[in-house]
């Protein structure tokens, strides 16, 4: 039987006294692990404790979004650990690939993992989440948008925001907040999550009436100039771009519309948050950027947070970081809602956890978290505009 009552935590419990008070909490066992069998670190993989694995690209080009989640993950489990629950984290890296994700499961499966928080990408969470479904293995993607990586499955959440759902919201902002605005939309077409985002953002807009004037699209070979696109919506008379991609793509274009001495607002999504750490891009040029993302590390509210992580990792954290914090601690909360501890088969816990997190509020950095049946949050829209190299609520 599991040792813990589910009575020691607060189900409501702030972050923010947590991370105030961390160096009360009982520790936590950090294990660093890569997919291709390098060594652990101190804590070693027989530490006690309940064991949270979490993977995404640690290396590679997509590394400093795996960067982002193993490092808010590995945050969260010191930060609730308890002496009642300790946490034991191991990190693998899966280069953004498929395939090696598989691998880096089973390689977590056979340390003794009892829930995972990752994936972080979603190629790799669509392959993760049916091995984590067979195996009846408990997964909580702190970033994996794709509606498919929880559709039919019963022990795969999300503590995101889907693809249809960051589409729709946008539009429904820009209808209250830009409604006279003539739109051009710009996104990959070789990309799930930006292809997802804007056939939804499409279908709302329609449906609210806004005016859309352009559709521009490109892929990842051709993502290295924007002036053709931008022409076409200059000409098309555009005052306004939906861009849901990625910060990288979005620094080319934005560089190119200055350039052109096209003056036009610009709106993206959580993918362009990081935009002012771009290697080599003016950041001036990101000023009135307009971004729907969940987390700013310029709120005071998440002061604390903030410096907890620059004094792990040496950066400022991003929405992803603090997704994957929210997402430890709402596996902490669902684990004390249940009364499941450290010694729990991961079976248990995969057959308890997915009705536990219907019932736990998550006051986290991201906002206020619920979960539906389906393995979808809920959770406040909020939209920054960038001021003076600044996070502003919009």
């Amino acid at each position: 039987m599991s040792s813990l009552t589910g009575k020691s935590f607060n189900p409501v419990m702030n972050r923010r006294s947590v991370i105030a008070g961390v160096a009360g909490l009982g520790a936590c066992s950090i294990i660093s692990g890569c997919s291709d069998g390098g060594s652990a670190a101190d804590g070693g993989s027989d530490s006690a404790g309940f064991k949270i694995g979490s993977m995404g690209p640690l290396t590679g080009p997509a590394a400093s979004y795996g960067t982002s989640v193993t490092g808010g993950a590995e945050l969260g489990c010191k930060d609730f650990s308890t002496d009642e629950l300790p946490l034991v984290f191991k990190a693998e890296d899966d280069v953004a690939d498929g395939e090696k994700a598989v691998n880096a499961f089973n390689s977590l499966a056979d340390w003794g993992m009892q829930v995972l928080v990752g994936p972080t990408t979603t190629g790799c969470s669509l392959a993760v989440a049916q091995e984590a479904e067979n195996a009846h293995l408990f997964m909580l993607t702190p970033s994996a948008t794709a509606p498919d990586v929880t559709d039919g499955k019963t022990v795969v959440f999300r503590a995101c925001y889907s693809d249809p759902a960051i589409g729709v919201h946008s539009a429904e902002w820009l209808a209250q907040n830009f409604p006279n605005e003539k739109i051009a939309t710009f996104h990959n077409a070789g990309d799930t999550y930006s292809a997802g985002v804007h056939d939804a953002f499409l279908e709302k807009a329609e449906e609210l009436k806004l005016d859309i004037v352009d559709k521009e699209t490109f892929k990842d070979d051709s993502a290295t100039s924007f002036t053709n696109q931008l022409t076409k919506a200059k000409n098309a008379g555009a005052t306004l771009i939906y861009a849901p991609i990625y910060y990288t793509p979005a620094s080319v274009m934005l560089t190119n519309a200055s350039e052109m001495g096209y003056d036009v607002k610009v709106m993206g999504c959580d993918g362009m948050d990081g935009i002012l750490g771009v290697e080599g891009f003016d950041a001036a040029l990101a000023e009135g950027l307009y971004l729907m993302t969940p987390f700013s590390a310029d709120d005071p509210e998440n002061a604390d947070f903030v410096a907890a992580y620059k004094e792990a990792y040496g950066e400022v954290p991003d929405q992803f970081a603090a997704d994957a914090y929210d997402s430890v601690h709402a596996v902490a909360l669902a684990l004390a809602e249940i009364g499941l501890g450290a010694d729990a088969d991961p079976a248990e816990v995969a057959d308890a956890l997915p009705e536990a997190m219907t019932k736990i509020t998550v006051e986290g950095l991201t906002g206020t978290l619920t979960w539906n049946d389906k393995g979808e949050v809920e959770k406040e829209t909020t939209v920054y505009v960038i001021k003076d190299g600044k996070y502003v609520l919009a």
